[in-house]
């Protein structure tokens, strides 16, 4: 849980650089985040659940995206915006300078800070090449969240000699993150080969029968391998964020 925002403010109270009723206003976002009409971010989030709120950029309007962006960072959040393409980005960067836009995952940061040396241990696997935009969405989450990510892609199951050369990698990580389309088979395949948790992710990749990620869905939920907990379809945030949480849980306990 990343509170080092909160102990700023206490901080700043304690030393009486910061008057107590400025603090108290500070607080409330904290708590009640901000009523834009049309959203209602949660400035508390981090505190939480150690990640804060992840604008969703599908289904938004740029002027929406773009409203609560500036409230989030006006309430010292740093940000994610999900699934949006260049041309949001060029119109946020108009504004923040400092917004990046990473392709593969579809997806801008803005006012990201490192969290010291990355903890490795993450390994993100994926069953094709078209599987990647949600492959590179889990990484993208995962590194954010101060985890040294590995990537193992198109290592599917149609030619799984891919996958029985790559035993040392698969071996070495202490939280899989496996994405696949199509009939889904491959994270029952790792979870059947390693002795760690493996997050499977369904992805809509496929031919007419696998029902924009509804076969490969049922099949996760299905498997006998040990060890498979399964997000939604095309979900790599929610699958990124549970590898990186289970990651810096063993940190923590090894420390």
């Amino acid at each position: 849980m990343d509170d080092s925002r909160l102990k700023k403010i206490l901080e700043e109270v304690r030393k009486g650089s910061l008057d107590p009723d400025e603090a108290a206003a500070k607080l409330r976002d904290f708590v009640y985040g901000a009523d834009l009409g049309f959203a209602r971010p949660d400035f508390h989030r981090e505190i939480r659940r150690g990640f804060p709120e992840v604008i969703l950029g599908e289904g938004k309007t740029v002027p929406q995206i773009a409203g609560i962006l500036a409230r989030m960072r006006q309430a010292g959040q740093a940000v994610l915006v999900t699934r949006i393409g260049e041309d949001v980005h060029r119109t946020l960067a108009a504004k923040h300078p400092d917004a990046k836009f990473h392709p593969e995952a579809r997806a801008v940061t803005v006012g990201w800070e490192k969290r010291g040396k990355p903890e490795p241990g993450v390994l993100v696997v994926s069953g094709g090449t078209s599987d990647l935009p949600v492959a590179e969405e889990a990484c993208l989450v995962a590194e954010l969240m101060g985890n040294q990510v590995e990537r193992l892609y198109d290592v599917g199951v149609a030619g799984i000699h891919r996958l029985l050369g790559q035993k040392a990698r698969l071996f070495q990580a202490r939280v899989l993150v496996v994405v696949a389309g199509m009939e889904g088979a491959l994270p029952s395949v790792v979870a059947g080969m390693v002795g760690v948790p493996v997050i499977g992710v369904p992805t809509s990749v496929g031919y007419g029968s696998s029902f924009e990620g509804l076969t490969p869905l049922l099949a996760m939920l299905n498997s006998c391998s040990l060890g498979v907990l399964v997000v939604n379809i095309d979900n790599g945030f929610g699958a990124g964020y549970a590898a990186g949480t289970i990651n810096l849980m063993n940190k923590k306990k090894a420390n």
